[in-house]
């Protein structure tokens, strides 16, 4: 038969054990919306250096089309 002290022990151990539990569930929560945004952000990274290596093949392109003595001048130019 427990006595009154072993009663209140068990008492605050549930109380500390279901806190735990609530913490738990709380940071498994967080622990999904922050995989999420680092998914999201992952895929919009992703497709910001596909629009980038778009955007750098087109420049070339362009660059390749220049006349030649305008890459002269342009390289001039851009040299300190």
């Amino acid at each position: 038969m427990p006595n009154q002290y072993q009663s209140d022990q068990i008492g605050q151990l549930t109380e500390r054990v279901e806190l735990l539990l609530v913490r738990y569930e709380a940071l498994q929560q967080a622990h999904a919306l922050a995989l999420e945004q680092v998914s999201s952000l992952t895929q919009e990274r992703d497709s910001i250096k596909s629009r980038l290596d778009t955007v750098r093949v087109r420049v070339n392109a362009l660059i390749e089309r220049l006349p030649e003595s305008v890459e002269t001048a342009l390289s001039v130019e851009t040299v300190p």
